[in-house]
Protein backbone atom coordinates (compact mmCIF):
# COMPACT_ATOMS: atom_id res chain seq x y z
CA UNK A 1 0.00 0.00 0.00
CA UNK A 2 1.16 3.69 -0.72
CA UNK A 3 0.46 4.97 2.84
CA UNK A 4 2.73 2.24 4.30
CA UNK A 5 0.23 0.40 6.25
CA UNK A 6 0.67 -3.06 7.03
CA UNK A 7 -2.07 -5.94 6.03
CA UNK A 8 -3.61 -7.34 9.15
CA UNK A 9 -3.82 -11.22 8.93
CA UNK A 10 -6.80 -12.96 7.45
CA UNK A 11 -8.25 -13.81 11.03
CA UNK A 12 -8.59 -17.85 11.75
CA UNK A 13 -12.13 -18.96 12.88
CA UNK A 14 -12.27 -21.92 15.01
CA UNK A 15 -13.26 -25.14 13.62
CA UNK A 16 -16.72 -25.19 14.51
CA UNK A 17 -18.31 -28.56 16.70
CA UNK A 18 -20.07 -30.53 13.41
CA UNK A 19 -17.08 -30.01 11.39
CA UNK A 20 -14.43 -31.80 13.73
CA UNK A 21 -17.12 -34.74 14.26
CA UNK A 22 -17.33 -35.08 10.02
CA UNK A 23 -13.63 -34.62 10.11
CA UNK A 24 -12.60 -37.34 12.54
CA UNK A 25 -15.42 -39.58 10.82
CA UNK A 26 -14.18 -39.22 7.78
CA UNK A 27 -10.75 -39.60 8.89
CA UNK A 28 -11.36 -43.21 10.59
CA UNK A 29 -13.20 -43.89 7.76
CA UNK A 30 -10.27 -43.76 5.41
CA UNK A 31 -7.68 -44.85 7.50
CA UNK A 32 -7.52 -46.72 10.91
CA UNK A 33 -11.26 -46.81 11.86
CA UNK A 34 -11.78 -48.75 8.38
CA UNK A 35 -8.92 -51.54 9.65
CA UNK A 36 -10.48 -51.95 12.69
CA UNK A 37 -13.88 -53.06 11.06
CA UNK A 38 -12.31 -54.94 8.89
CA UNK A 39 -10.13 -56.75 11.58
CA UNK A 40 -13.47 -56.78 14.03
CA UNK A 41 -14.86 -58.46 11.07
CA UNK A 42 -12.33 -60.99 10.44
CA UNK A 43 -12.28 -61.74 14.33
CA UNK A 44 -16.27 -62.65 13.86
CA UNK A 45 -15.51 -64.69 10.74
CA UNK A 46 -12.55 -66.58 12.53
CA UNK A 47 -15.16 -67.19 15.45
CA UNK A 48 -17.60 -68.75 13.63
CA UNK A 49 -14.91 -71.29 11.75
CA UNK A 50 -15.18 -74.48 12.47
CA UNK A 51 -11.12 -74.64 13.37
CA UNK A 52 -10.56 -73.72 16.57
CA UNK A 53 -8.94 -70.31 16.92
CA UNK A 54 -5.70 -71.17 18.11
CA UNK A 55 -5.59 -73.25 15.18
CA UNK A 56 -5.64 -70.71 12.33
CA UNK A 57 -3.08 -68.26 11.17
CA UNK A 58 -3.14 -64.99 9.96
CA UNK A 59 0.21 -63.36 8.19
CA UNK A 60 1.77 -60.38 8.44
CA UNK A 61 2.41 -57.74 5.43
CA UNK A 62 1.76 -60.71 3.49
CA UNK A 63 3.00 -60.95 -0.90
CA UNK A 64 0.95 -59.18 -3.31
CA UNK A 65 2.21 -60.68 -6.21
CA UNK A 66 3.92 -64.19 -7.13
CA UNK A 67 6.33 -61.59 -9.96
CA UNK A 68 8.87 -60.50 -7.39
CA UNK A 69 8.95 -57.14 -9.50
CA UNK A 70 5.25 -56.70 -8.90
CA UNK A 71 5.13 -57.85 -5.71
CA UNK A 72 7.63 -55.38 -4.49
CA UNK A 73 6.28 -52.55 -6.37
CA UNK A 74 2.87 -53.16 -4.70
CA UNK A 75 3.85 -53.60 -1.19
CA UNK A 76 6.08 -50.65 -1.61
CA UNK A 77 2.93 -48.25 -3.05
CA UNK A 78 1.33 -49.48 -0.20
CA UNK A 79 3.56 -47.67 2.02
CA UNK A 80 3.38 -44.82 0.03
CA UNK A 81 -0.24 -44.61 0.30
CA UNK A 82 -0.57 -45.29 4.23
CA UNK A 83 1.85 -42.71 4.71
CA UNK A 84 -0.10 -40.36 2.62
CA UNK A 85 -2.92 -40.02 4.72
CA UNK A 86 -0.84 -39.61 7.55
CA UNK A 87 0.46 -36.15 5.95
CA UNK A 88 -3.01 -35.70 5.33
CA UNK A 89 -4.13 -35.48 9.05
CA UNK A 90 -0.92 -33.50 9.56
CA UNK A 91 -1.92 -31.27 7.44
CA UNK A 92 -5.39 -30.91 9.07
CA UNK A 93 -3.84 -30.18 12.09
CA UNK A 94 -1.95 -27.46 10.17
CA UNK A 95 -3.33 -24.17 11.32
CA UNK A 96 -1.85 -20.85 10.21
CA UNK A 97 1.32 -19.63 12.31
CA UNK A 98 1.77 -22.39 14.06
CA UNK A 99 3.79 -26.02 13.09
CA UNK A 100 1.94 -28.58 13.39
CA UNK A 101 4.62 -31.45 13.24
CA UNK A 102 6.41 -29.10 16.18
CA UNK A 103 3.17 -28.62 17.63
CA UNK A 104 2.32 -32.83 18.29
CA UNK A 105 6.02 -33.16 18.97
CA UNK A 106 6.85 -35.27 15.57
CA UNK A 107 10.60 -33.40 14.78
CA UNK A 108 14.21 -34.14 15.54
CA UNK A 109 14.34 -31.30 18.17
CA UNK A 110 14.46 -33.65 21.19
CA UNK A 111 15.78 -37.08 19.68
CA UNK A 112 18.00 -38.06 22.22
CA UNK A 113 15.67 -37.59 24.76
CA UNK A 114 12.27 -39.02 22.73
CA UNK A 115 14.78 -41.71 21.60
CA UNK A 116 15.30 -42.87 25.29
CA UNK A 117 11.88 -41.96 26.02
CA UNK A 118 11.07 -44.90 22.84
CA UNK A 119 13.33 -47.29 24.08
CA UNK A 120 12.29 -47.31 27.61
CA UNK A 121 8.19 -47.63 26.04
CA UNK A 122 9.28 -50.52 23.68
CA UNK A 123 10.64 -52.35 26.57
CA UNK A 124 7.99 -51.59 28.95
CA UNK A 125 5.21 -52.92 26.23
CA UNK A 126 7.00 -55.60 23.98
CA UNK A 127 8.47 -57.43 26.63
CA UNK A 128 4.71 -58.33 28.54
CA UNK A 129 3.12 -58.17 24.88
CA UNK A 130 5.29 -61.15 24.00
CA UNK A 131 4.01 -62.99 27.14
CA UNK A 132 0.57 -62.38 26.82
CA UNK A 133 0.95 -63.49 23.12
CA UNK A 134 2.76 -66.42 24.29
CA UNK A 135 -0.28 -67.35 26.80
CA UNK A 136 -2.93 -66.53 24.30
CA UNK A 137 -0.77 -69.45 22.06
CA UNK A 138 -0.93 -72.07 24.40
CA UNK A 139 -4.29 -71.66 25.83
CA UNK A 140 -5.78 -71.56 22.19
CA UNK A 141 -7.36 -67.78 22.30
CA UNK A 142 -5.01 -66.12 20.01
CA UNK A 143 -4.35 -66.59 16.34
CA UNK A 144 -0.81 -67.48 14.75
CA UNK A 145 0.71 -64.41 13.41
CA UNK A 146 3.15 -65.52 10.75
CA UNK A 147 5.42 -62.66 9.38
CA UNK A 148 7.42 -62.72 5.70
CA UNK A 149 9.96 -64.91 5.78
CA UNK A 150 13.32 -63.15 5.84
CA UNK A 151 15.52 -65.27 3.24
CA UNK A 152 12.60 -64.23 0.47
CA UNK A 153 14.75 -61.81 -1.46
CA UNK A 154 17.05 -59.06 -0.91
CA UNK A 155 14.39 -56.16 -0.18
CA UNK A 156 12.26 -58.00 2.19
CA UNK A 157 14.28 -56.36 5.53
CA UNK A 158 13.88 -53.06 4.01
CA UNK A 159 10.37 -53.12 3.04
CA UNK A 160 9.40 -54.68 6.49
CA UNK A 161 11.56 -51.98 8.21
CA UNK A 162 9.71 -49.40 5.78
CA UNK A 163 6.40 -51.13 7.28
CA UNK A 164 7.59 -51.47 10.87
CA UNK A 165 8.03 -46.89 10.39
CA UNK A 166 4.17 -47.00 8.24
CA UNK A 167 2.52 -48.90 11.46
CA UNK A 168 4.12 -46.15 13.45
CA UNK A 169 3.32 -43.11 12.50
CA UNK A 170 -0.22 -44.49 11.59
CA UNK A 171 -1.40 -45.87 14.69
CA UNK A 172 0.76 -43.14 17.06
CA UNK A 173 -0.34 -39.96 14.50
CA UNK A 174 -4.13 -40.74 14.22
CA UNK A 175 -4.82 -42.62 17.22
CA UNK A 176 -2.73 -40.59 19.90
CA UNK A 177 -1.83 -37.13 18.76
CA UNK A 178 -4.84 -36.14 15.96
CA UNK A 179 -7.66 -37.84 18.14
CA UNK A 180 -6.05 -35.92 21.55
CA UNK A 181 -6.23 -32.82 19.57
CA UNK A 182 -9.75 -33.34 17.70
CA UNK A 183 -11.37 -34.70 21.28
CA UNK A 184 -10.09 -31.90 23.21
CA UNK A 185 -11.86 -29.45 21.12
CA UNK A 186 -14.77 -31.31 21.55
CA UNK A 187 -14.88 -31.43 25.26
CA UNK A 188 -13.79 -34.85 25.83
CA UNK A 189 -11.98 -35.15 28.98
CA UNK A 190 -8.25 -36.90 29.27
CA UNK A 191 -9.51 -40.33 30.36
CA UNK A 192 -12.38 -40.21 28.00
CA UNK A 193 -9.79 -39.40 25.35
CA UNK A 194 -7.01 -42.25 26.71
CA UNK A 195 -9.84 -45.06 26.83
CA UNK A 196 -11.56 -43.96 23.30
CA UNK A 197 -8.04 -44.35 21.69
CA UNK A 198 -6.64 -47.48 23.36
CA UNK A 199 -10.21 -49.13 22.93
CA UNK A 200 -9.95 -48.26 18.49
CA UNK A 201 -6.62 -49.95 18.76
CA UNK A 202 -7.73 -53.00 20.21
CA UNK A 203 -10.12 -52.91 17.48
CA UNK A 204 -7.94 -52.45 15.09
CA UNK A 205 -5.78 -55.48 16.05
CA UNK A 206 -9.01 -57.87 16.52
CA UNK A 207 -8.15 -59.83 14.10
CA UNK A 208 -5.16 -61.53 16.01
CA UNK A 209 -7.74 -62.61 18.53
CA UNK A 210 -8.89 -61.59 22.23
CA UNK A 211 -5.54 -61.77 23.38
CA UNK A 212 -4.14 -58.81 20.71
CA UNK A 213 -7.24 -56.57 21.66
CA UNK A 214 -6.71 -56.72 25.36
CA UNK A 215 -2.54 -56.60 25.07
CA UNK A 216 -3.23 -53.49 22.64
CA UNK A 217 -5.99 -51.91 24.84
CA UNK A 218 -3.40 -51.77 27.81
CA UNK A 219 -0.59 -49.84 24.86
CA UNK A 220 -2.68 -47.92 23.91
CA UNK A 221 -3.75 -46.50 27.66
CA UNK A 222 0.48 -46.31 28.09
CA UNK A 223 1.06 -44.61 24.61
CA UNK A 224 -1.97 -42.37 25.07
CA UNK A 225 -0.68 -41.10 28.57
CA UNK A 226 2.94 -40.78 28.31
CA UNK A 227 1.84 -38.51 24.99
CA UNK A 228 -0.52 -36.10 27.69
CA UNK A 229 2.18 -36.29 29.71
CA UNK A 230 5.26 -35.30 27.43
CA UNK A 231 3.32 -33.40 24.92
CA UNK A 232 5.40 -35.59 22.17
CA UNK A 233 4.54 -38.31 19.56
CA UNK A 234 8.03 -38.93 18.25
CA UNK A 235 8.65 -40.87 21.22
CA UNK A 236 5.92 -43.29 21.06
CA UNK A 237 6.47 -43.86 16.89
CA UNK A 238 10.08 -45.03 18.34
CA UNK A 239 9.03 -47.53 20.04
CA UNK A 240 6.22 -48.78 17.84
CA UNK A 241 8.19 -49.08 15.15
CA UNK A 242 11.10 -50.42 17.18
CA UNK A 243 7.94 -53.20 18.46
CA UNK A 244 7.23 -54.10 14.76
CA UNK A 245 10.69 -54.23 13.59
CA UNK A 246 11.24 -57.03 16.48
CA UNK A 247 8.42 -58.54 15.58
CA UNK A 248 8.50 -58.43 11.53
CA UNK A 249 12.35 -58.88 11.50
CA UNK A 250 12.95 -61.07 14.63
CA UNK A 251 9.78 -63.36 14.21
CA UNK A 252 11.15 -65.89 11.85
CA UNK A 253 14.66 -66.57 14.43
CA UNK A 254 11.60 -66.83 17.41
CA UNK A 255 9.60 -69.19 15.24
CA UNK A 256 12.83 -71.39 15.28
CA UNK A 257 13.51 -71.43 18.50
CA UNK A 258 9.75 -72.12 19.94
CA UNK A 259 7.80 -73.65 16.74
CA UNK A 260 5.44 -74.54 19.36
CA UNK A 261 3.90 -70.68 20.55
CA UNK A 262 4.82 -68.90 17.06
CA UNK A 263 3.10 -71.60 14.75
CA UNK A 264 -0.28 -72.87 14.55
CA UNK A 265 -1.20 -76.01 16.68
CA UNK A 266 -1.26 -79.42 15.36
Amino acid sequence: MSNGAAIAPPRVEPLSRPRVIWEICLVLAISVGQSAVYSLLSLIRSALATTPLGDQQTQLNPSRDKVAFWDVLYQFLDIFFSLAIVALVVYLLWEPGTNALRRIGLDFSRFGRDLLRGLLLAAVIGIPGLALYAVGRILGFTVAVVASPLGAAWWTVPLLLLSALRAGLTEEVIFVAYLTDRLSRLGWGTWGIIFFSAALRGLYHSYQGPGAIAGNFVMGVVFAWCYRRWGRVMPLVIAHTLLDTVAFVGYPLAAALWPGVFVPHK
